[in-house]
């Protein structure tokens, strides 16, 4: 009897291996092409001849950046709304989301539907504003987290998950054997929704620090984070007669420190994100997978 024609595995194996790393070339270069050109002569960025490395090596851009009085503290300022507004958030998707994996929930479907209204119909912006000002938060830090506290697509991913991967029977021995629903949720459903947990403080932390609209809109520029700390510097880099009559070098110089300045503070407002992001990636995935089931 023949053998069915075909690629052997090994040929598939590297077939697939080879689109692979085609598709990681395509989506990591970009980024590095950004550190690379931060540490770049700009003239030589837009002649084409920065490609592998540095040409033209210079580090004005991050001193310019670095020197500034509002780097650090806008960076104490995001890492502060990092932390707040992630506990916050992971906080109200689970409170949010638990009671809605419960089948036996009264109302379980109008509330559904209720949250699922606020994912495609909003007030917008002005609206938004002036509850948010008839509420006295206008110039507090909790005008970042409280407007938008549950995000409804991760709420479902969590709901999605306590339905599909935490076992019913297991929530149940626990009640039989004397658990409140309160010490069930902290004591069994907690310790074993770690993988989608983990997902949302990455998808939570990476919203929030590179939040810079919400904090230009509420905060009227006290405690602005870093994000918005750096749109200000690239803002005030502009290119004008005056600025340029200051410079060693008039409005070239000029441009030329703000065109570094694009590409340094792209890697200073990225890196803590990217420094962080491989210690949770094998939780990411796991419970990003799992919540997405449908349920």
């Amino acid at each position: 009897m023949r053998k069915a024609s075909g690629m052997s595995d090994r040929t598939s194996q590297m077939i697939l291996t080879a689109i692979c790393a085609v598709v990681l070339l395509i989506v990591a270069y970009p980024l590095y092409y950004v550190v690379v050109a931060s540490f770049s002569d700009p003239y030589q960025v837009y002649a084409g001849k920065t490609f592998l490395f540095p040409s033209g090596f210079t580090l004005d851009g991050y001193k310019a950046v670095f020197l500034n009085d509002g780097i650090v503290s806008g960076f104490l300022n995001s890492v502060k709304y990092t932390v707040v507004g992630t506990i916050f958030s992971v906080v109200m998707l689970y409170i949010t989301a638990y009671p809605l994996a419960q089948k036996d929930l009264p109302g379980r479907k109008a509330l559904s539907i209720f949250f699922l209204f606020t994912m495609y119909f909003a007030g917008g912006l002005v609206p938004t504003y002036l509850v948010v000002k008839q509420t006295g938060l206008v110039g507090s830090m909790w005008s970042l987290f409280l407007p938008g506290g549950v995000g409804v697509g991760n709420m479902i991913i969590v709901r999605n998950y306590f339905q599909n991967s935490i076992p019913h029977d297991l929530v149940e021995a626990a009640e039989i054997d004397g658990c409140s629903k309160l010490r069930t949720f902290f004591s069994v459903v907690i310790p074993m929704s770690m993988p989608i947990l983990a997902v949302m403080v990455v998808f939570s932390m990476v919203a929030y620090w590179n939040d810079w609209f919400t904090a230009l809109i509420y905060l009227g520029g006290k405690g602005s984070p870093l994000p918005l700390v750096m749109r200000n510097i690239l803002i005030k880099s502009s290119a004008t007669a005056s600025q340029a009559a200051t410079i060693s070098g008039g409005y070239a110089e000029l441009n030329k420190l703000t065109e570094l300045l694009k590409f340094c503070s792209m890697i200073v407002a990225a890196l803590p994100m990217l420094v962080i992001y491989p210690f949770v990636q094998k939780y990411f995935e796991k419970g990003f997978m799992a919540g997405a089931v449908k349920g």
